[in-house]
């Protein structure tokens, strides 16, 4: 016996160093933030340029979620502030808790308050607290301080007035002061929702985060799936780990097998919840993985995608697939965006639902839908039209909807009566 837990030792320790690896966004992105042309290199340039050279700068970090914009962001910030701890402040907005401009500004107010040790009011206003930040902003130029502000889900900032990203940009240029301005977004188009006056002040530089080449790709994999050689681990172990795991990779099955997932799911975050899962399917008594360990979590992929995809909506994205499903009963085989809130509107009103939201953050629903490909546009014709016009079809039936609801812990009892009728 004791023989016999020594044997799976190594094993365990293998399983739980990979799953730790999967689980460190600072691990997965290192590799990818090697190169000059690489995201991590120009965004850090762009940084450290406003840090050294006292200037402002502006930028858009853009793709879809899971492609690691967020992840890249805060590896550059966690250099950069081992590297100059104390000539950069990072303010940290988003958009779904902070899109209201007074809100954002307080919020803005409260963290510089923290962050330089001042009192803080909760009773100032919009003008008090912008005032604030202008002066803020001055003190940290005179003193060789960047601010950094980080808005993340900036396509919500673009809504409405803009009073915030306005006052913003018009400090950074009438002041002297040293600040940046990151926007997160994964609408690719969110610089064209900006006001003329505040696009006239934004610098227009844009990251694209896009899906990982193939090269990419399986340099990724080698890079989190190896064994370190000069670990706790035994030698040999690790030695032979790392020869299987080489044939593996090169083995055409399993690019075809990769190949496959990835032409679904095309993102580094889908890919790490991929290998994620493949890694726990790993026999501890044979100590290896195998070629068997990604198929089994393949076929579990494509047999729980939809499932998972639905547990991952928001109520309100559950409220609008429910609509979809409703006009699908009455016979309505073409629907749109504008389709689907009339039904949502005469939910609404028939049952007084609390779940009533404004039809900008309604689209952006039905956008993320679109994304994780529980909806699809019927053809491919119409791609001068706007998103809202487009007619779609629900990807999933009623069966897989309704299991779907019944597993989400949040659900409202509405949704499930609705789709009982």
């Amino acid at each position: 016996m004791g023989r016999e837990k020594e044997k799976e030792k190594p094993s365990e320790k293998a399983l739980n160093l990979l799953r730790s690896r999967l689980s460190d966004p600072n691990f997965i992105f290192r590799p990818l933030s090697d190169s000059p042309d690489s995201n991590y290199s120009k965004l850090k340039f762009i940084i450290s340029t406003s840090v050294t050279e006292a200037c402002n700068n502006s930028i858009l970090l853009l793709g879809p979620r899971g492609s690691g914009k967020v992840a890249v962001l805060e590896l550059v910030l966690s250099d950069l502030l081992q590297q100059y701890p104390e000539a950069i402040s990072v303010i940290r907005l988003n958009g779904l808790l902070h899109s209201d401009d007074n809100c954002a500004l307080k919020e803005i107010a409260r963290q510089l308050c923290m962050e330089h040790q001042l009192l803080f009011s909760k009773v100032a206003s919009f003008d008090d607290n912008s005032q604030f930040m202008i002066a803020m902003l001055r003190e940290c130029g005179l003193a060789h301080k960047t601010i950094i502000f980080v808005l993340d889900e900036f396509d919500f900032f673009a809504q409405g007035k803009q009073r915030l990203l306005y006052s913003l940009l018009d400090a950074m240029q009438s002041v002297n002061s040293q600040a940046v301005v990151i926007g997160v977004s994964c609408r690719l188009d969110v610089d064209q929702l900006l006001e003329k006056r505040v696009r006239s002040r934004f610098s227009h530089r844009k990251l694209l985060f896009l899906s990982p080449s193939k090269e990419d790709t399986e340099r990724f994999m080698e890079h989190i799936l190896s064994l370190p050689m000069d670990s706790s681990l035994p030698h040999n172990y690790a030695a032979e780990f790392n020869g299987r795991l080489k044939k593996i990779l090169s083995d055409e099955r399993f690019k075809e097998l990769i190949d496959t997932y990835l032409s679904f799911n095309f993102t580094i975050g889908h890919l790490v919840r991929f290998l994620f899962q493949a890694v726990s399917y790993m026999d501890l008594n044979a100590g290896f993985l195998s070629l068997g360990n990604f198929k089994t979590a393949l076929s579990s992929n494509q047999r729980q995608l939809k499932l998972e995809s639905i547990r991952d909506c928001s109520v309100l994205e559950l409220y609008m697939m429910v609509c979809m499903k409703r006009l699908e009963v009455k016979e309505q085989t073409s629907y749109n965006f504008y389709s689907v809130m009339t039904e949502y509107k005469s939910i609404h009103d028939s049952f007084q639902t609390s779940d009533y939201y404004a039809a900008n953050v309604c689209l952006r629903a039905f956008e993320h839908l679109l994304q994780c490909q529980l909806i699809s546009f019927i053809d491919n014709k119409g791609h001068n039209q706007s998103v809202e016009f487009r007619p779609v079809k629900l990807l999933i039936s009623s069966a897989e909807l309704h299991l779907g609801l019944k597993s989400y812990q949040q659900c409202p009892a509405i949704l499930l009566k609705l789709m009982d009728r």
